[in-house]
């Protein structure tokens, strides 16, 4: 850009306007992968370079459009302004908030991009003016710009050492509380795609730009994805009320780019009245519950429902000079939003923004008792992301995509008609967002339903509203409607075993489906597709409204229903059974008492889950058995937490075997040794028959600090594998839960295993010969068990004892010397007293 305006004169540009927006987009694709590796621990970088990504796309963009042909060079003045003076003044709270924050580096470069955007709108007011300001500005910022980068690569290289003044990014001491860390930190970003959006449609309001036009289409999308990117990270900070805003404010300013684009086609678009309406309603509440962050931020999303109402009170929708008014409203709240904001997130004086009176207005309420924030509430369920829930956004996109079809579009034009951005991006590209968070929690049911039918909402609004359909009906159509169908039906079914709002919600969708392939065929009722849709979409407000209302408030909670079929084994055990976090101590506390007193449980370990029983308690290692349905080729294992636990039948083990097991263990090696009557010091009884083979049985010390304290409480334990024999082995907790059910008394839930493949087993009945086998290579290579052995049978024909019990014999020989010198000294004692006996006897004859 220096060298561009540098170089440029009012009759021909030094970069083409192509060149230059590929260049600017590669820019704003690396300075965005930086601010989002920034945002865990630099706020203020971050922020600064996720807002100047978002102003280079968007511009860059536009310089595409101009250098294609698509917009006349004339049209570039009133593409651009809009979104350089949004940025202009974003870029300046920034800069204004890291002087406060003696933030030196950060402020100049903020500053200097604000400057010079705001030179670039006067010089495309006025030919030739402000043109070398605006270079001088970037001039500024790319010295201050070297100058930053070289400091901390000095600082890098030097290990910090070597700093020069200003190269400090936020420190963890100076990041206040833990809610401020993290992705929650994006609320900034979200809050400058809203003052662009706003700038955009204010513009012509106040007359700066004619109308809206397909040169503003660049900046109200490139604000509509970086609202998804927003989205995702609150799902991702934990903040489901945050991201379902900012999904909402996404969807908006896609539609609103969607009506920019028809100007291109010289579509006037017309906007039905039940969407806007229903849309206001979800922001309305979405509102009530955001109180509970501050009442400054309920506020702020009530100007959004104001927004939607003015929609829906004029056809013409975003071309009309009510919702551009609003929009008016919206910008300068978003402005003084963004500065509380960012303040607030670094500095140590707070502007107050109402916080703490819901909480206080609820606990003046009787009955009603706010859900304390617990980091557990989002714990993935079997997969390896932390995510907030999705159901809010995904329920309330269902809500907004059922009640935009209820619109009749008539003899219009189809994409004159706004629903298909309603549908599409609402029904289909939020709700494939939102069942990949599902997925990513492992809740695979609820992913699955989200996926389908956000494919389904995309492909039926690109063929029903996006010109696609044509005036015939159409067979084919009707054979992919059908396909819907039936994975429907599936998930109907599978909605029986969940609750009985989502089966109220599968199969009120497929009546929708009906009504799709009615219409297909041609054989659609009068007023049957209005009635299917309105009752699915209240459903799924329902659904919307129980989700966001439970996720709240502990109780009272809105009732979702139970399942409708309960088989045994499904899911039974994580409503019966403990199952507690490993990493706290008290957890392997608890499993150990019900160990103890006879119950079996699921344990991580350093490869896979097992499943353990006490082996002071026969009754359990029989059940235990039992649970399993062990294949005869598959014993159960003897399981200690150090070789000490060996101690009392150390004389009955090899001593080759014992320095083996000594340089082996803790590990992911399992020995199979052979059986004897030292087994019984562990207290198996009758039970010590399903440990193992009459002529062997595996042992094992893992090296899992978890499986080794649980050990240290317990004693040593049988374990066999958490699954039925033939089952694949289990990874996660949850899976616990899947496979075996009700039959279990405790899980230690530890989330993912940290290895899928399990421990490597090793043939040590014969290793007096000098000689070990393998049963199973697992974890530990082949080559490393061979090279342990070595080693430990170099030590032992040296004739070096087993340090795990070098303590203990020391400890024998000097207890037999000392009682050897002990009955030297009575005997001595003895024969000097019948001397001194005698010695009397004679004195007194």
């Amino acid at each position: 850009l220096l060298v561009n305006n540098y170089g440029s004169s009012p009759e021909k540009d030094f970069i083409p306007h192509t060149a230059l927006g590929i260049l600017l987009l590669i820019i704003a694709v690396l300075l965005a992968y930086a601010g989002l590796f920034s945002l865990t621990h630099s706020f203020m970088f971050s922020f600064l370079c996720l807002t100047i990504s978002a102003l280079w796309c968007g511009s860059g963009l536009v310089y595409i459009l101009v250098g294609q042909g698509v917009l006349q060079p004339t049209e570039l003045r009133p593409s651009l302004v809009p979104g350089l003076a949004a940025f202009t003044l974003a870029l300046l709270i920034i800069g204004g908030v890291a002087v406060v924050v003696k933030k030196a580096v950060l402020s100049l470069i903020a500053i200097g991009i604000s400057l010079a955007c705001a030179h670039q709108i006067a010089g495309l007011s006025a030919a030739g003016f402000g043109q070398s300001a605006t270079a001088a500005n970037y001039l500024l910022v790319c010295l201050v710009g070297v100058y930053f980068g070289f400091g901390r690569l000095l600082s890098t290289i030097t290990d910090g050492k070597v700093e020069p003044p200003g190269m400090g990014l936020e420190r963890k001491a100076e990041m206040k509380t833990e809610q401020n860390q993290g992705c929650s930190d994006a609320v900034s970003v979200g809050l400058v795609m809203n003052l662009l959006s706003a700038s955009v449609l204010a513009c012509p309001l106040l007359g700066v730009v004619p109308q809206l036009s397909v040169g503003h289409v660049p900046w109200l999308w490139t604000a509509g994805v970086f609202q998804l990117g927003m989205c995702v990270l609150f799902y991702r900070g934990m903040d489901t009320l945050a991201a379902t805003f900012y999904g909402f404010t996404a969807l908006l300013k896609l539609a609103e780019g969607y009506s920019a684009l028809l100007s291109f086609y010289s579509i006037q678009p017309f906007s039905p009245v039940p969407f806007p309406v229903v849309f206001s309603v979800l922001f309305s509440i979405l509102a009530l519950f955001s109180c509970q962050k501050s009442l400054l931020e309920g506020l702020y999303l009530l100007f959004y429902a104001a927004y939607c109402i003015a929609i829906a009170a004029q056809p013409q929708g975003f071309f009309q000079r009510g919702t551009q008014g609003v929009q008016g409203a919206i910008f300068v709240f978003s402005a003084g939003m963004l500065l509380i904001t960012t303040f607030n997130m670094v500095s140590t004086t707070m502007i107050p923004t109402g916080q703490g009176y819901f909480k206080d207005l609820v606990t003046r309420i009787h009955g009603l008792t706010l859900r304390v924030h617990d980091k557990e509430l989002h714990v993935p369920h079997l997969g390896y992301s932390k995510y907030a829930d999705a159901e809010v956004l995904g329920h309330a996109c269902s809500v907004l995509a059922a009640f935009a079809i209820t619109a009749t579009v008539g003899d219009r034009n189809p994409l004159s008609v706004l629903v298909l951005p309603w549908v599409v991006a609402a029904g289909g590209v939020l709700q494939l967002l939102c069942g990949s968070v599902a997925f990513a929690r492992g809740k695979t049911f609820e992913s699955t339903v989200f996926i389908l039918y956000g494919v389904m909402w995309a492909v039926w609004g690109l063929t029903r509203y996006g010109g696609l359909y044509g005036e015939t009906r159409s067979f084919n159509v009707a054979v992919g409607i059908i396909s819907f169908m039936l994975f429907n039906c599936l998930v109907t079914a599978a909605a029986l075993f969940v609750n009985v709002a989502w089966f109220a919600y599968a199969l009120t969708f497929q009546l929708i489906l009906i009504s799709f392939l009615l219409d297909a065929v041609g054989a659609l009722p009068y007023g049957y597709d209005i009635a299917v849709t309105i009752i699915f979409g209240l459903v799924s407000f329902y659904c919307f409204l129980a989700h966001i209302f439970n996720s709240t408030f502990q109780s009272p909670q809105i009732p979702l229903g139970k399942p409708l079929v309960k088989l045994s084994g499904v899911g039974g055990g994580a409503d019966i059974c403990p199952h507690v976090p490993a990493r706290k101590a008290t957890s392997v506390q608890q499993i150990a008492e019900i160990m103890k007193n006879g119950g079996i449980c699921g344990m991580p370990t350093d490869t896979v889950y097992v499943l353990v029983a006490a082996c002071n308690r026969p009754d359990a290692v029989v059940k235990a058995y039992k649970v399993k349905k062990q294949a005869q080729d598959r014993p159960m294992s003897l399981w200690i937490s150090s070789i000490k636990q060996l101690e009392p039948v150390r004389h009955l083990l090899s001593p080759l075997l014992l320095d083996f097991m000594e340089a082996a263990w803790p590990s992911s090696i399992s020995m199979v040794i052979p059986r004897g009557t030292w087994m019984d010091i562990f207290g198996l009884g009758d039970a010590a028959k399903h440990i193992g083979t009459p002529q062997s049985i595996a042992i094992r010390n893992p090296d899992c600090s978890v499986a080794t304290h649980l050990i240290n409480l317990v004693g040593p334990i049988a374990v066999t594998s958490a699954n039925p024999t033939g089952e694949a082995d289990t990874t996660h907790h949850n899976q616990v839960y899947a496979k075996l059910g009700k039959r279990v008394d405790g899980v230690l839930c530890d989330g993912p295993s940290p290895e899928n493949i399990a421990s490597t087993v090793v043939d040590c009945t014969k290793i007096e010969t000098g000689h070990i086998g393998f049963f199973r290579v697992g974890l530990i290579p082949k080559s490393k068990v061979l090279q342990i052995f070595e080693e430990v049978q170099k030590r032992h024909i040296h004739g070096q004892t087993n340090p795990a019990f070098e303590y203990e014999l020391q400890l024998s020989d000097t207890q037999r010397d000392n009682s050897e010198i002990s009955i030297m000294h009575i005997l001595l004692y003895a024969l000097l007293y019948t001397v001194y006996k005698k010695m009397q006897t004679l004195m007194q004859m």
